[in-house]
């Protein structure tokens, strides 16, 4: 289950399905059923009952429907409404119809004494902030101290972009419907789910055909088709050689550090190209990795007039200013895989508009920009701050349409956009990842795959699920430098999993 999908696409999923001869309200039934069958796994015959808050929309006619299923297993359920129950409309209505008991209104102090909460609210179509009585009796069901089964997704946080409407509720467990939605694996809202459970309620898998989602969870079945696979009769030129400009004698690290990680990736070769007064540093700092004395954009040039220099990185510890302009437009202007990190973006913040001309030039040469957040606000708003309206994924895919490039935009929550609209969203970072270099690595995982032929779109996606990976196997207490050493047990359990090993 790749896909992700908006609260637009569910409800064109869940029209299609029923277009297709599904209808609605069994639709509701199953998802209620799933509900029913999470809750009854927390709680055992005998506990305090059962609390279903549900909202006027079909997230509470999931609700009704779970706590007449819980009721009819023998469990003691009680059901709160948002609103009037004669305002409630279609498969909502029915469902409601179907529950044989009490149907109570909603207040904060409602929920106490609960052995467990239900929270059938508002679900992922959520797309105001909460406020006044719903907002209190959010906030009741998160100190109330017992389990909460979200259904859908925990309400308050909005379905497409993850974003707190402000407050959400805190989920012990979240029963989705058919695919997850990117509001459940973006921050904040990955952190309000808890574990969550995808139920088949009967749409078929053939609607993904018509929907064509353009959103997934970045993991290997994304990428897997694309990923190089060393051959036993290939050789290291085979496998494409990177090459990582290195800023001056004292900020030769970060260089280092997305050298390493991109031979780790792959690359059958790998060059610093070092400025004359660090070329004793990291000549000697370096062991299979080779370097070359290049000073300025000219001798970058030239060097790079070698073909078989397929792939470049530029940024990490290279600078802010002119020269580090000069250099990336020097990059850019031949077919191969360029990656742009840190130093290299920063450096056009006020003319922005050079390096997407430079980029959009280079037709279907890969281009990979790797910003965090501040570096994305710098390059795209002119110096401004991101709007708190948009989300971390729209901001994304924007300026990806906008410069040409496959956008690399990284946190714990890391989001690959290409230009085309493609996004994969990451969830297997560890929170140790947030440390010095540990983006210059990152930035070499990527030249490793693009070195080797791996589409960019592709490359960065795997290269941002390999650095959680390494991030994981390194565990807490890591530093960059282990990154690309951690790499190696990744690999071979990916090989494993792909088949190709041992």
């Amino acid at each position: 289950m790749l896909e992700l999908l908006t609260p637009a696409e569910m409800a064109e999923a869940d029209r299609l399905a029923i277009a297709g001869g599904v209808a609605g309200i069994d639709l509701m039934e199953n998802a209620g059923r799933a509900v029913a069958d999470a809750v009854a796994r927390r709680c055992p015959r005998g506990a305090p009952e059962i609390c279903v808050v549900a909202g006027p929309g079909n997230n509470g006619g999931d609700g009704f429907v779970a706590a007449r299923i819980l009721a009819e297993r023998g469990f003691p359920v009680r059901v709160l409404l948002v609103g009037e129950r004669e305002r409630l409309k279609g498969d909502a209505a029915e469902a409601a119809r179907r529950w044989p008991g009490i149907i109570e209104t909603v207040s904060s102090q409602a929920v106490s004494g609960a052995g467990i909460i239900v929270d059938a609210l508002f679900g992922a179509g959520l797309d105001r902030p909460v406020s006044g009585l719903v907002r209190a009796t959010i906030a009741a069901m998160n100190s109330a101290g017992v389990p909460v089964i979200a259904v859908d997704l925990p309400s308050g946080i909005n379905g497409s972009s993850g974003a707190l409407m402000g407050e959400a509720v805190n989920a012990t467990e979240t029963v989705t419907f058919f695919r997850r939605k990117p509001g459940h694996v973006l921050l904040p809202g990955r952190l309000h789910c808890g574990p969550v459970e995808v139920a088949d309620i009967g749409i078929p898998a053939s609607v993904l055909e018509r929907l064509r989602p353009h959103t997934f969870v970045n993991c290997p079945a994304l990428w897997a088709e694309h990923f190089p696979i060393p051959k036993l009769d290939g050789h290291k030129y085979a496998r494409g050689h990177a090459v990582v400009v290195s800023g001056g004698l004292s900020s030769t690290g970060a260089a280092r550090l997305a050298a390493r990680g991109a031979l780790r990736a792959g690359a059958g070769l790998t060059t610093i190209a070092s400025p004359r007064d660090a070329l004793a540093v990291n000549a000697a700092s370096n062991l299979a990795i080779m370097v070359r004395p290049v000073d300025g954009a000219a001798e970058l040039s030239g060097l790079l007039a070698d073909r078989r220099l397929n792939a470049v990185v530029l940024g990490p510890g290279g600078g802010v200013g002119a020269p580090m302009r000069d250099l990336v437009l020097a990059a850019l202007a031949g077919e191969r895989a360029v990656v742009l990190d840190a130093d290299a973006l920063t450096s056009f913040a006020e003319t922005p508009e050079a390096l997407f001309a430079a980029i959009k030039a280079r037709g279907t040469a890969a281009t990979v920009l790797t910003p965090h957040e501040g570096e994305l606000a710098r390059l795209f708003n002119r110096g401004g701050k991101p709007s708190d309206n948009s989300s971390k994924m729209d901001r994304a895919v924007v300026a990806a349409a906008d410069c040409g490039a496959v956008v690399l935009l990284k946190g714990a929550d890391t989001v690959v956009a290409s230009p085309s609209g493609r996004v994969s969203i990451v969830e297997n970072a560890p929170a140790w990842l947030a440390t010095a270099g540990s983006g210059d690595v990152l930035a070499g995982f990527a030249a490793g795959l693009l070195a080797q032929g791996m589409p960019a779109f592709e490359a960065a996606s795997a290269a941002v699920w390999l650095h959680g990976e390494a991030g994981n196997e390194a565990g807490p207490g890591l530093i960059a430098e282990d990154l690309p050493e951690a790499l190696r047990a990744v690999y071979r359990r990916l090989f494993v999993d792909l088949g190709v090993w041992p």
